[in-house]
């Protein structure tokens, strides 16, 4: 049984006019406004032509930082664990020409899945992932989407402005009289080739702790 229609006008609403009820003036309304609107300056880029260049601060997609051709990661773990939307999985082998003890086999991340919310980056002890400023992603199929090794690798080179930043605000000395020390938050495999210089001029030191001194022939001689 239909219903019956109900009027809910109050007695003081006000009624349209003949031109009101037409419509058409407020729609030559608003298309001059636009028009007014067009010889403004526009904000907006020429896409694809021009692109955005994210500040320092910003969070693309997530890469793997290579250092020396080698993945700076050390196949913790940490970052699959703290994923929200466990998009993260790798699988870890063990190296023995390197200071590191192991390194990933594989590293897969699923965009599709990926939120973007850093947490990676947070818990890495080595920095070893970093979220990057690559925001164009496109995909023709689910396959495309899982990023692995060969897609995550990005050399250190090109982060520079992300891993300063990262320093900047992990370091940052705070307000007053008291300062932290640098060395509390230094990492060893952030550059494995500084740590192996200092080892080895270590170990020259300690086999030949006087090079100044002559050896004992020749002052015979």
């Amino acid at each position: 049984m239909p219903g019956t229609p109900v009027n809910n006008a109050t007695p003081d609403e006000r009624k349209l006019n003949f031109w009101e009820r037409l419509y058409l003036p407020e729609i030559f309304k608003g298309l001059g406004y636009s028009a007014s609107k067009m010889s403004l300056e526009s904000y907006a880029f020429e896409y694809p032509e021009e692109q955005w260049y994210p500040p320092d601060s910003y969070r693309g997609r997530p890469v793997l930082v290579e250092e020396q051709g080698r993945p700076r990661c050390v196949a913790c773990g940490l970052c699959a664990r703290s994923c929200p939307p466990l998009a993260i999985s790798m699988q870890a082998h063990e190296v023995t020409d390197d200071i590191k003890e192991r390194e990933p086999e594989w590293f897969e991340i699923n965009m599709l899945r990926c939120i973007y919310c850093g947490f990676c980056e947070e818990v890495c002890p080595e920095e070893a992932i970093v979220m990057s400023k690559e925001y164009d992603l496109t995909f023709q199929n689910r396959e495309e989407a899982h990023f692995g090794i060969d897609k995550l690798l990005v050399p250190k080179e090109r982060l520079v402005d992300r891993l300063n930043f990262l320093d900047r605000r992990r370091n940052g000395q705070p307000e007053g009289d008291w300062k932290h020390k640098e060395e509390n938050n230094v990492h060893t495999l952030r550059n494995r080739l500084d740590y192996v210089a200092r080892v080895e001029d270590a170990v020259a030191e300690a086999q030949n702790p006087n090079p100044q001194e002559p050896i004992a022939e020749d002052v015979e001689a």
